[in-house]
């Protein structure tokens, strides 16, 4: 099983509403909790204020706009695949930095997975991580930039808001009932499957969906 969760933390896990501090200092702890709201308002904000400079400052066309939107929808999946498996679940021979990284980027998420304030990225690293895909976004696709990232930003958004509900909400009887289970599955059950919160496409492509059937009633904690 992957060494995400720290041993360090084990004596704070009688209540996981509420995490320990990452930091010494008390004003780094207050940057690193927010809402999920406001990353998720932050981002909304941000994806329309790019769609507005896509149609008022370059000439690509509505049906261009759209497509290059769900490619960024699309590209956000992958990318929230490949940095939950390969960098917020680093293997066993991986360097005591690396994992003490880990550890205070989504380790101790899956120590306190129902902490509220650590469910989603802080505002002002929202901005700043936004502001940066732009400029590298830009620097590779030129105009055609701005329509994809507010597709990956919205994606982001989306993500923010299946992951809180799958933590905080009751699992719910329709369709969306499959991310519940998916995502409880790999918190109570198996860390190394299961590592798409907003889709299990990229499960299905790298492997790490599981064939064997499960009963989240029985072998599960999905609801508080």
């Amino acid at each position: 099983m992957s060494p995400v969760v720290s041993k360090k933390a084990k004596q704070f896990q009688s209540n996981d509403n509420i995490s320990p501090d990452i930091f010494k200092n008390k004003w780094l702890n207050y940057l690193t909790r927010t809402h999920v709201a406001i990353p998720v308002v932050v981002f909304f904000i941000y994806a329309a204020g790019l769609l507005y400079y896509t149609f008022e400052k370059t000439q690509l066309g509505v049906a261009t706009v759209i497509g290059l939107f769900f490619g960024g929808i699309l590209f956000f999946t992958f990318i929230e695949y490949v940095v939950h498996r390969w960098v917020y679940h680093p293997p066993e021979d991986a360097s005591e930095g690396f994992k003490e990284f880990t550890y205070k980027a989504h380790g101790i998420h899956h120590d306190y997975p129902k902490d509220k304030q650590r469910l989603a990225m802080p505002p002002w690293l929202s901005a700043l991580v936004a502001t940066i895909l732009l400029l590298i976004f830009e620097l590779i696709l030129s105009q055609y930039a701005f329509s994809f990232l507010a597709g990956f930003l919205v994606g982001y958004a989306l993500y923010l808001l299946v992951h809180y509900s799958t933590h905080i909400f009751k699992m719910p009887d329709n369709f969306m009932k499959a991310l519940w289970i998916n995502h409880m599955r790999h918190h109570y059950s198996k860390d190394e499957i299961l590592f798409g919160v907003s889709s299990p496409l990229w499960d299905y492509i790298f492997g790490t969906m599981p064939k064997e059937k499960f009963d989240p009633q029985k072998k599960v904690e999905v609801s508080r």
